[in-house]
């Protein structure tokens, strides 16, 4: 097979979302001809039709769709690249941008990225999703780290690093009168007292939530579980508005004190762990290497394919 030109990709691409070969023509500025024959080119390279006619318009066949996922990905990208580079070059704004799983605690997010947050002329963005979600943009270069709370997958096509970042216990807080509930509770003390109070939990997609499942069985606890959030700020939310106590990390628990009227109930033993997920592009990132060097720990770069390169890497 020859050697992909993406010069008539684009021009495929741009009928596609055109729907036709006159409109493209219309937005490039070009002749109907031109485009067809360039069009009629890149089929013939890749040994498929990829647009036939529907009605007065034309639609993409199977192939087409495969070429036209791949092509919007690509030129989403060259679309970005001038604006990028004019920001690298006049260093007017240094951009990070982050994607957190749905599994990690929000509240924890602040103080995992302190380290960068004094930063001259940052602009961070940030991206909630599913995990498998957030390193598909990691891999297309979309954002330079993801922060979750598991190690990235096994995937030998994959080019990226999965390190520990930092390991936080886990607290319980709760509304003043949960609290002081407990403590007036006869012969029930922390944790067992959660068998008597309504209990906040993470999902089941998180991490943590394992964690404290297993905690509740050493200790033979069954907790009357009243909500169950993916976010863990709007978990504060309602447990603030005295809908019940809730577990946060450490890490999280300095943000508690912007939500009125919740107080520590309990420690425990639990612990959360938050993994960063960089690209080659995310090692060469400036912010990035100072937000793994201040947490303590040194950056690596090795190819995510095996369990023992992940093992290695965090």
């Amino acid at each position: 097979m020859s050697a992909l030109n993406y010069r008539h990709l684009h021009y495929f691409w741009v009928v596609a979302k055109e729907g036709g070969f006159a409109r493209a023509a219309d937005r490039l500025g070009m002749a109907v001809q031109t485009i067809s024959a360039q069009v009629r080119e890149l089929e013939r390279s890749l040994g498929h039709q990829l647009l036939k006619p529907e009605g007065r318009g034309l639609v993409l066949t199977e192939a087409g769709q495969a070429a036209f996922a791949r092509a919007e990905e690509i030129f989403q990208i060259g679309q970005v690249v001038p604006h990028e580079v004019h920001e690298a070059a006049t260093q007017r704004v240094q951009r990070l941008s982050v994607g957190l799983s749905d599994g990690l605690s929000k509240l924890a997010a602040h103080a995992l990225l302190a380290p960068v947050l004094d930063t001259p002329q940052l602009r961070l963005v940030c991206h909630e999703g599913e995990m498998d979600q957030l390193i598909g943009e990691l891999a297309l270069h979309h954002l330079d780290l993801v922060l979750t709370d598991q190690p990235a997958p096994v995937n030998p096509t994959l080019r990226i690093t999965s390190q520990l970042l930092a390991s936080t216990s886990v607290d319980w807080y709760g509304p003043a009168e949960l609290v002081e509930r407990a403590r007036r509770a006869p012969n029930k003390g922390f944790p067992y007292v959660l068998e008597t109070l309504p209990v906040l939990l993470p999902t089941r997609h998180a991490s943590l939530r394992a964690s404290l499942e297993r905690w509740f069985e050493q200790h033979h606890i069954r907790p009357q579980i009243v909500g169950e959030f993916e976010d863990s700020a709007l978990m504060s939310v309602f447990a603030a508005r005295g809908l019940g106590v809730f577990p946060v990390s450490r890490l999280g628990a300095d943000d508690l004190s912007m939500m009125a009227g919740l107080h520590l109930l309990g420690q425990t033993e639990v612990v959360e762990d938050v993994h960063a997920i960089y690209s080659r592009r995310g090692q060469n990132h400036p912010l990035v290497a100072k937000l793994m060097q201040r947490r303590g720990m040194p950056m690596q770069m090795a190819d995510i394919d095996s369990e023992s390169e992940i093992a290695s890497a965090e």
